[in-house]
């Protein structure tokens, strides 16, 4: 994130513009977002005041402020919050690597400042997985209804977005087509105002666990659902600061849908990203919290938030556009950087805060 900020221009925008998020509100469908994580202290992004609830959704009344999984805590520190160090400690940076005996070992990175792509935006926690990354469709459902209800069905726009890094693998049932209940869903939810941007998914290797073993999926189109709805953002994987040279990640999801409508929209950086560790992610690096810790991890998972941050950043500065989903949607993919890759890999290309602001 300290690099990838760069890569999608939100730190030039952050100066230039002061697109910083403020005044909007992004929901997180994901395991949760730990709020005792001090990335999100500063500017308060999780205290959102009366008419909003962060809310779970997995029938365990699990707390969706606090994230045993560590996934959506790591998503929603790339969308919003931003810590600086004081002078006597840095912010401790955690990175894998493989050794020389392909073991997995940790380096530990000192950074004096990391920053979301839209820093004072205010986040929603809707929990729709467990602690251990389980989820159902009707989570998600009742998530979005949720979502509709603070914002009367469109008629007061309270929630300006929502990130789904989550999804479910190709259904032959659907055949990819957008039809399914959820993208249904999700395209209601565009059509009332509200910019949903979803993670293509990670199975673009062309491989799917099929009862406990990897088989060919035998298809080009590896979108996962929700990134099959038309109106959603639906982005890929890219390298985190040279997306030039390394173009689209090879486990990111392509398109076209079954229906053969082009997927995915976007890419935005997804590889070994550095955000805010919580939860199992932190376990996995032998610390705990006493001071702040952020973890590197990598997917689509990771590529969705830097789109929703940089549309969120785009809307605090450009307010007219505010409910106005497909045009918005329509302005990040005609001001994306193309990097020379297939339609069906790339979308329409990398996510460019700086030119979507100067559009328009």
């Amino acid at each position: 994130m300290n690099r990838s900020v760069s890569t999608v221009k939100a730190d030039a925008a952050h100066l230039s513009f002061s697109a910083l998020g403020e005044g909007i509100v992004w929901a997180v469908m994901d395991s949760g977002i730990d709020e005792t994580h001090p990335h999100f202290s500063r500017h308060k992004n999780l205290d959102l005041g009366p008419g909003f609830e962060h809310k779970d959704f997995t029938d365990s009344g699990a707390n969706p402020l606090e994230d045993p999984l560590g996934h959506g805590t790591h998503v929603a520190g790339i969308i919003a919050g931003e810590f600086t160090s004081a002078r006597s400690a840095k912010i401790a940076g955690v990175r894998k690597y493989r050794d020389e005996d392909d073991q997995v070992q940790t380096d530990e990175e000192k950074i004096e400042r990391i920053s979301g792509m839209a820093p004072r935006s205010k986040l929603l926690s809707l929990k729709v997985l467990d602690q251990d990354g389980v989820g159902v469709t009707k989570n998600l459902m009742r998530a979005i209804d949720y979502v509709q209800q603070i914002n009367g069905y469109g008629r007061r726009l309270k929630i300006h977005g929502v990130n789904m890094s989550v999804g479910y693998e190709f259904e032959p049932e659907w055949f990819a087509c957008g039809q399914s209940p959820l993208c249904v869903e999700v395209d209601h939810l565009v059509r009332s105002g509200v910019v949903v941007v979803v993670a293509a998914g990670n199975t673009g290797y062309g491989w799917q666990n099929v009862a406990g073993r990897t088989v060919s999926a035998g298809l080009d189109l590896t979108i996962n659902d929700p990134g099959n709805a038309q109106r959603a953002i639906t982005v890929g994987a890219t390298h985190r600061d040279s997306p030039h040279i390394y173009g689209v990640s090879y486990f990111s999801s392509k398109g076209p849908t079954g229906d053969g409508r082009p997927k995915p929209d976007l890419i935005a950086p997804g590889e070994k990203i550095l955000s805010c560790a919580a939860g199992k992610k932190l376990a996995t690096v032998g610390r705990k919290q006493k001071e702040p810790v952020y973890v590197e991890d990598s997917g689509t998972s990771m590529a969705a938030p830097h789109v929703s941050g940089v549309v969120a950043a785009f809307l605090s500065v450009r307010r007219e556009f505010i409910g106005r989903s497909d045009e918005v949607k329509g302005i990040f993919t005609s001001t994306a950087t193309d990097l020379k890759r297939d339609r069906t890999f790339q979308g329409y290309g990398l996510v460019d805060l700086m030119r979507a602001i100067q559009s328009v």
